[in-house]
């Protein structure tokens, strides 16, 4: 566990300015290999209520995967849509995976800095207020409207003010967006009248729960990343983000797993993978770098998607994962099959034993990383990684407790936990749960898969 950085100067109003300041043009260094695409990046207005006066640019690659995914990537203050759908790397691999990308651009003022999104106003900070958060939930419900798009695959990031902006739209909008990538970004409500004092988690959380009173549905889960050498906004906002939405969806702050994908980077996940922070290095205000972005859309589960029609068409069939044949997973102990309840797709949901039935809710498709995918974008997830570890489906992210091994003998075993995939209690009836639980042979851990 990285040891937690406390001393920091808070973020206030003597400061605000710092907060904006040069936020996009440095993103703008990146550079993408150019795109042998024909689409284009283009503007579309009449998109619906549009109370923060923004305008909106639409990316859809030639090909689309049947029931695209939406991601909204949002520049930072000083900056353009046009430019942030260049200088990052989200275009190309929409044109790989074929989801759609919804560009905003921001008009606002803020110390000085001008195109900045509104993270700081009243009617920004909840949910039906007005102002940005309003206008660009009413782009993602065109795209998804237009292009007959999953609205259980709609994602937010951006850089600086767009990072703030998505955390904004996470907390306004969970009902919305599933799952956000802040880049160099604060905690929801930062800029606000809170402001950006250390807070505990509690008090981070709160701010969330209050920005939409009532709600009870899913929460969105959070990737958030950030640079040991960002001279514009302090390194330390990260952990107050991680504070923040580890506590949104009840989670300890010590993680669950920490690891260095790449030379550099440390991750650390939390929980089952609701919340991961990437701590880069001696980077600085220009997130994110190249090839950070495919990082992002696996986590969203973006890169599930086929592209297998053209913006033209309108899809019809549901998605289905790549890299294996679809079929039941059958108990050998009961004969009966692995069943998501009532055809449930809630992140959480936890998974039974029920007469085999071939409906969309039994059907499983094994992809080559080895996770098993039921609706084609919902993985076998276990919430932990000890004996009676609850087995449920979550978005595909590609963590390590939605990776399983199919074995010769029958068993699946889990490749974060090592323990095998069993019936709860040796249970053979409709309705038994499953869980992890240390391999033992028994007919209640023997599987027959697809």
């Amino acid at each position: 566990m990285n040891p937690r950085p406390r001393a920091y100067a808070t973020i206030g109003a003597g400061v605000a300015a710092l907060v904006m300041v040069l936020a996009t043009a440095l993103s703008m260094v990146l550079t993408t290999a150019p795109r042998a695409s024909a689409a284009a990046l283009t503007e579309v207005t009449g998109f619906g209520a549009n109370p923060g006066g923004l305008r909106m640019y639409l990316y859809v690659p030639d090909r689309l995967a049947t029931r695209p995914g939406v991601l909204v990537a949002m520049h930072g203050c000083n900056g353009w849509a046009q430019g942030f759908h260049q200088g990052t790397e989200f275009a190309s691999l929409a044109d790989r995976h074929g989801f759609i990308v919804v560009y905003p651009q921001a008009n606002k003022s803020a110390n000085g800095m001008s195109n900045c999104f509104d993270v700081w106003s009243n009617e920004a900070l909840r949910h039906g207020g007005g102002s940005d958060p309003v206008s660009i939930v009413s782009m993602a419900t065109y795209a998804l409207q237009r292009y007959d798009g999953d609205p259980e695959r709609v994602f937010a990031t951006g850089f600086s003010s767009g990072a703030m902006e998505t955390l904004n739209l996470l907390a306004t909008y969970p009902d919305v967006f599933k799952a956000g990538a802040p880049f160099a970004g604060v905690p929801y409500a930062c800029l606000g009248p809170a402001g950006c004092g250390d807070k505990t988690p509690q008090q981070w959380g709160d701010l969330v729960r209050n920005a939409y009173p009532g709600y009870t549905g899913p929460r969105p889960r959070v990737m958030a990343w950030h640079g040991t050498a960002d001279s514009v906004l302090p390194y330390t906002m990260l952990q107050e983000e991680v504070d923040q939405w580890t506590n949104v969806h009840g989670l300890s702050q010590t993680p669950t797993t920490t690891d260095s994908p790449q030379s550099g980077w440390t991750r650390r996940v939390f929980g089952a993978g609701q919340v991961e922070a990437y701590t880069i290095t001696g980077a600085g205000h220009d997130l994110p770098r190249p090839g950070m972005a495919a990082y992002a859309i696996r986590f969203f589960g973006l890169d599930a998607g086929s592209p297998t029609t053209t913006p033209t068409t309108t899809p019809t069939t549901t998605p289905t994962a790549p890299g294996g044949d679809t079929g039941p997973i059958r108990g050998v102990a009961s004969g009966r099959c692995v069943d998501v309840p009532n055809a449930a797709t809630a992140d959480g949901t936890a998974v039974q034993l029920w007469d085999c039935n071939g409906q969309s809710n039994q059907q499983w498709s094994q992809t080559s990383s080895g996770e098993l995918r039921v609706y084609g974008n919902k993985c076998l997830d276990a919430a932990g990684t000890g004996n009676g570890a609850r087995i449920q489906i979550y978005s595909c992210w590609g963590g390590d407790n939605q990776k399983w091994r199919v074995n010769a003998d029958g068993s699946i075993t889990g490749v974060q936990s090592g323990l095998c995939l069993d019936a709860t209690g040796s249970g053979t009836a409709n309705g038994t749960r499953l869980q992890l639980y240390s391999c033992h042979g028994g007919a209640n851990q023997r599987w027959t898969l697809l």
